[in-house]
């Protein structure tokens, strides 16, 4: 052009206010992200409480008490199945192709 080392040429005072415009957008956008983090925390603990409180209410009384010496045979997961024999209760093979 007119022979102007590139090193004097700045961004002028457009380029500032360019930066800061978008500096100020970053901060709002931050802002309101944390906000909203942090309700969607809020809420998703409220929700736990809720269910687990719902949980406690429908649950027999009888079933809130801890048991004394562990599962009892044949529930779900301990492997003994219904019958004691190891199968699992319902796995849709007959009495008489069960190997013990």
């Amino acid at each position: 052009m007119n022979g102007a080392p590139s090193s004097l040429v700045s961004p002028g005072l457009w380029g500032f206010v360019a930066f800061f415009v978008l500096a100020i957008a970053l901060y709002l956008l931050m802002r309101n992200m944390n906000a909203r983090m942090r309700r969607m925390s809020y809420r998703a603990e409220e929700l736990r409480k809720e269910a687990e409180a719902e949980a406690g209410r429908d649950r027999p009384a009888a079933s809130r008490a801890p048991e004394a010496d562990g599962p009892a045979a044949g529930t779900p997961g301990d492997g003994t199945g219904a019958d004691g024999t190891g199968t699992p209760a319902g796995d849709g093979q007959d009495e008489q192709h069960r190997t013990a």
